[in-house]
């Protein structure tokens, strides 16, 4: 679908050419074609995304979801497509699909999104559920997510700051089903983004469910949150209780490390630790030439200096 993008910019770029060497069109008349094209095949990449029903197999027989009531499923493909075309995070193929309200525009600021991946690094064990101290650990991940920001933003990223628990971890012992909330603070955004995590801990790793959205969604995402954590289940011989000693893997951290960053913890690597966020796309407050100003530089690298007075968008 990138290429529907691809085209877009083709487009706007010879409308102004064309348009600049004509002293009968006006400046503006070349934006409102440009803006037009631009949106018209948005428009199209949009009404192509496949949201699927019923029950849904992820990473081959790994775990099923059945797709709740209310809930679209998009496959990994359109789920990337989101994610870095539409939300601008960075490239993630490790994406398996995504979980959207129905009615929910994915280019308003009220967005909000399931987002499935798996990490096979072995059994979870835990026993440490219960004892790890949580106000303790938010203090050591605000510290390292602080200490890693210079290579966010040397990566063309804005600063993240971990503002505190939305929700304090919680862990469902029965079902091996973890869940808590991060809001986080990304560089001089108003909105702060809600990150809801739900890690479902399997016979040889951790299928991942980030639900990313901005903090004002809080309360539609806890009125959700049930029913999200029953949508999806690890299929038979791939379940908690089907671990075997004799022949698995045990992960390196517990319930504590997991919360962390897992494996990255380890590294001092917090690069998956609320990597996605919503940029609340809002294509009218941009304006016309930002909004071609944005496409020149996302699909082409270069910034166009020819007026940096106009809104942009953060990367």
């Amino acid at each position: 679908m990138k290429q529907l993008f691809f085209a877009a910019l083709a487009m706007c770029m010879s409308v102004c050419a064309s348009a600049a060497v004509t002293d009968t069109t006006s400046t503006e008349e070349m934006d409102s074609v440009s803006y037009d094209l631009a949106m018209a095949r948005l428009d199209s990449a949009m009404k192509a995304l496949d949201y699927k029903t019923g029950k849904i197999a992820i990473q081959g027989d790994l775990a099923t979801v059945t797709v709740p009531e209310g809930f679209g499923f998009l496959d990994a493909k359109d789920a990337q497509f989101v994610l870095t075309d539409l939300w601008n995070n960075p490239e993630d193929h490790d994406i398996l699909g995504m979980l959207v309200p129905k009615g929910v525009d994915l280019l308003a600021s009220e967005s909000w999104a399931i987002i499935y991946s798996y990490e096979e690094d072995g059994h979870v064990d835990d026993d440490d559920a219960e004892d790890t101290d949580y106000a303790e650990l938010l203090g050591d991940m605000q510290k390292d997510i602080s200490a890693n920001n210079s290579s966010r933003i040397a990566a063309g990223y804005s600063p993240m700051e971990l503002i505190g628990w939305a929700k304090t971890p919680f862990y469902d012992k029965a079902s091996h089903k973890l869940h808590w909330a991060k809001e986080i603070k990304f560089g001089t955004d108003s909105l702060n983004t809600l990150n809801y995590n739900i890690r479902m801990l399997g016979r040889k790793g951790v299928l991942v469910m980030n639900i990313v959205s901005g903090m004002d969604n809080m309360k539609v995402v806890e009125a959700n949150i049930d029913k999200i954590l029953a949508s999806t289940d690890f299929t038979a011989g791939n379940t908690y209780a089907d671990f075997d000693s004799d022949v698995d893997k045990v992960a390196e951290y517990g319930i504590g490390g997991l919360i962390a960053g897992g494996i990255l913890l380890k590294t001092g690597l917090l690069a998956k630790l609320g990597i996605f966020f919503l940029k609340a796309w809002k294509f009218i407050a941009i304006g016309v030439v930002g909004l071609v100003a944005f496409l020149k530089k996302k699909f082409t690298g270069k910034k166009d200096n020819s007026d940096d007075n106009h809104p942009r968008l953060d990367q």
